[in-house]
């Protein structure tokens, strides 16, 4: 099988599959700034206009596994241009819709290539850079990149829907991924998992993304129907059935989505629950921070994009002095101090009680805290994830990270947007506070309940991630480093 040999052939395809990281990650943000302009054109209610960021977020978050499998059985290369024709395309119908629901399918199937596009590039990247010091530093411009491409996404989001239409949000990806789909023969290498048993787990992928989908449309309904409701508790149950049926799927079948003995590696458990919780913390501050400065400040869309060019900057810088650490001090403490910082971040934003506040005093400090944390977090938890992972699992371990954090998004988006709606609404229900109070009292309390998730997640890295696997990984990756790097800068 051909192999990249040279720095500069690692360097191209390193290039690729961060850019193509880039344009996935941004989607998921990228209609943040647009969802106002979306709400009006396309009459979705307040409520429901979370579907547009959780129908993308939940089958790209359900069929990742799926995705890995199919990567490491029919070419990690294969599924990566099949993904991206497919990405390009929902693109295309979803810059073309004229209803809510074409919208929200069009996000959906965008969801979907993702799902084969993420993990066939993570597992690629993973198999081409041996685990130390040089998957570290090819781990750092992977996260700098990925870890931006949230705050970059609200940028070009702002500048497209202001200079032409929201459409054009969904138009700018078409001819990226086709380019990347062209570029893929030529600069990466094909490779899969020595596994013969071409299956795949359909019913497994359908249960669990049924499952998740069904509980984060029950969080979401329930501010308005009560937690107590039958509507509620019907569709609690049924999230619970779907999602016990995909355990019992797991468990008896031969070759499943998610075989069990991935498990094994302490670090990889331990590093899933975390990315989880990073999703569910972060992913929202986006979503709340946009509408803050549109609906409260009253920033145009364009004006909401370019503030969030520091985050952006910020989130890169650190994401790149990330690998460093981990090589340093181990994946464990850059991780802690990351969570750390992050739920930092999020209390100062909880501070911003009146609507009167300003970018200067009440957003820029927070977004950089809060981006310094999020280049530490996601580059040393992706390494941690798939530190001691054999290469016929790359595709499985690169799926299961992305499933945790992006499942955790769109939980923790529902989540929190359920709380802040609900405090909106009391305090208007009360008549004593304005429109723009309830609105900012209610973002309050969604940035206080992610720093909750950002705290959870220190403790639990502290707790469940193996400190002998960190500092193991560390002396590794330092030994290594006295060899002429394979990645530049």
């Amino acid at each position: 099988m051909k192999t990249l040999d040279t720095p500069r052939a690692k360097n191209l395809a390193l290039l690729l599959l961060a850019m193509t990281q880039f344009v996935i990650v941004i989607d998921a943000s990228i209609v943040n700034v647009a969802l106002p302009s979306i709400g009006r054109h396309l009459h979705f209610s307040r409520d429901d206009l979370t579907w547009v960021v959780n129908a993308y977020t939940l089958t790209f978050g359900g069929f990742l596994l799926l995705g890995g499998r199919m990567a490491d059985l029919l070419g990690r290369r294969r599924m990566f241009m099949i993904g991206l024709v497919l990405f390009s395309l929902a693109s295309l119908g979803g810059g073309l819709a004229q209803s809510e629901g074409w919208l929200i399918v069009a996000r959906a199937v965008q969801g979907l290539g993702a799902a084969i596009v993420s993990p066939a590039a993570l597992s690629i990247l993973t198999t081409t850079f041996s685990e130390g010091s040089e998957r570290n530093r090819a781990l750092g411009i992977w996260g700098a990149v990925a870890g931006a491409g949230g705050a970059v996404g609200v940028l070009l989001g702002g500048i497209l829907t202001s200079g032409l239409s929201w459409r054009w949000v969904l138009f700018v990806n078409v001819p990226i991924g086709i380019a990347a789909a062209v570029m893929a023969p030529r600069l990466l290498v094909e490779s899969r998992s020595g596994d013969e048993a071409k299956t795949f787990d359909i019913p497994g992928a359908v249960t669990v993304t049924g499952g998740l989908a069904l509980l984060v449309y029950t969080v979401v309904q329930a501010v308005n129907e009560g937690w107590g409701s039958t509507a509620t508790i019907l569709r609690l149950a049924g999230s619970a059935v779907l999602l016990a049926a995909f355990l019992v799927i797991e468990l008896r079948s031969r070759h499943p989505l998610m075989p069990f003995s991935i498990f094994r590696l302490r670090t990889l458990r331990g590093a899933n629950i975390v990315g989880m919780l990073i999703g569910m913390s972060l992913f929202s501050m986006f979503f709340f921070i946009s509408l803050y400065l549109q609906d409260v400040l009253g920033y145009s869309a364009i004006k909401t994009g370019l503030s969030y060019l520091p985050l952006a900057v910020g989130i890169i810088l650190s994401a790149g002095a990330a690998s460093q650490l981990v090589t340093r001090l181990g994946f464990k403490p850059t991780l802690i101090a990351g969570l750390v910082l992050i739920a930092g971040g999020l209390i100062w934003f909880s501070r911003v009680h009146s609507p009167g506040g300003s970018y200067l005093a009440d957003i820029l400090g927070p977004s950089l805290l809060a981006a310094v944390g999020l280049g530490l977090a996601f580059v040393s938890v992706t390494i941690a994830a798939v530190m001691g992972t054999e290469p016929h699992e790359a595709g499985l371990a690169s799926g299961l990270i992305n499933t945790s954090q992006q499942v955790g998004g769109a939980l923790g988006l529902a989540i929190l947007a359920t709380n802040a709606n609900s405090r909106t609404q009391n305090l208007l229900r009360g008549g004593v506070h304005t429109t723009a109070v309830a609105l900012t009292k209610g973002y309050d309390v969604a940035f206080l309940v992610g720093a909750g998730f950002a705290i959870a997640g220190a403790i639990l890295a502290a707790v469940l991630i193996s400190s002998r696997d960190s500092q193991a990984h560390a002396q590794a990756a330092q030994a290594e480093g006295l060899v002429a790097p394979a990645v530049a800068g």
